[in-house]
């Protein structure tokens, strides 16, 4: 093979055996999970929001971010429930930049995979500690779930791995809430296979066992936007979007139908000042169609401390080096607009 094999990573019991969670933390994960799989099985009617940066590159920037995040939580506790983004793993579109903490725990260093494993698990455990919140995380290599499966809240497959098999196989013996994003096409089935897929019981091979799964039965959607043929971006969160999504849920045999609505990527253009805007739309559809309520659960939002996207080695503190955010400021003003709309 063309490759070079640089060393053995530890297993995940090892390193759950290393770094074990505390009881807070197994109670608190315990609580939280319970809540989120209530909402989206209709048995809890509070608004998901699914909120943070786009990468977690920095433990502390993260962290103070999320500790910010907590005191608005509890001032809006009665009608929102927030599962915030602490994303240590990032496609990218070429292949190249930084691909998250998992790789670089220091994003000005060369990638080393084993004190990124520790890295993300540490800095998981930490912000549930502090914070009380659980998490959110995008699952790109299959494999490496094991690592953050006792601590995860929610887990996303990107609009790049959501026609795998394996990302597809291995959600369907997910014990949390996983969303589906439509792939960059735009096409409504593929994500709706996707989901498919995962809700139901498979044999396959995972981390060199033969596994079964039980099927995930709160796996849903995620609407974020395509490109079409000629590079342009298409949004997929207005009425006509959302009404056509209750459709293709209604011709199939799917389990607790749910979307949450990505405010960023192309529904934004990646221009993350609007993600504002393409809340109060879905907002405003929501109260005037009881489908259209009844199937969108929440939304995900990029934000940080500071407005914008820097590159890596800038060293602005809170900024994002991947995506575009809301700053911290406009994303607390939002959290109370949404809450106050409700």
């Amino acid at each position: 093979m063309n490759m070079e094999f640089e060393r053995k990573l530890a297993i995940p019991a090892e390193v759950k055996e290393e770094f074990p969670v505390t009881g807070k933390v197994s109670k608190i994960v315990e609580k939280k999970r319970a809540e989120l799989k209530a909402i989206f099985e209709g048995r809890m009617d509070k608004l998901l929001l699914i909120i943070g940066p786009c990468s977690a590159d920095n433990e502390d920037a993260v962290l103070d971010y999320m500790n910010r995040l907590a005191k608005v939580q509890e001032k809006v506790a009665d009608k929102i429930f927030m599962v915030p983004r602490i994303y240590t793993n990032k496609p990218r579109t070429t292949g190249d930049g930084y691909k998250g903490m998992l790789h670089q725990p220091d994003p000005n260093q060369k990638p080393d995979l084993y004190k990124g494993l520790i890295a993300c698990r540490h800095m998981h455990m930490r912000a549930i500690e502090e914070t009380g919140f659980i998490f959110a995380d995008e699952m790109l290599y299959p494999d490496n779930y094991q690592y953050l499966d006792d601590l995860l809240g929610y887990v996303a497959v990107g609009a790049r791995s959501v026609e795998n098999q394996e990302h597809r196989l291995v959600s369907s013996g997910i014990e949390v809430p996983v969303g589906m994003k439509n792939p960059t096409s735009g096409d409504y089935a593929v994500m709706m296979n996707a989901i498919h897929a995962a809700q139901h019981k498979h044999t396959f091979i995972y981390r060199g066992w033969e596994v079964h799964s039980e099927g995930n039965p709160d796996t849903h959607a995620i609407l974020r936007g395509s490109t079409n043929k000629h590079g342009n971006n298409q949004q997929n969160y207005h009425y006509e979007d959302l009404i056509r999504l209750c459709d293709a849920y209604d011709e199939r045999d799917l389990k607790n139908p749910a979307c949450i609505i990505d405010t960023n990527h192309s529904n934004s253009k990646k221009n993350p000042f609007e993600q504002p805007r393409i809340v109060m739309d879905v907002l405003n559809s929501c109260a005037h169609n009881d489908r259209i309520k009844n199937i969108v659960k929440g939304f995900m939002i990029e934000s940080y401390i500071e407005d914008g996207a820097q590159k890596i080695g800038e060293g602005c503190y809170g900024k994002s080096i991947t995506d575009p955010c809301l700053g911290w400021e406009k994303s607390e003003k939002l959290i109370y607009d949404i809450a106050e709309k409700l």
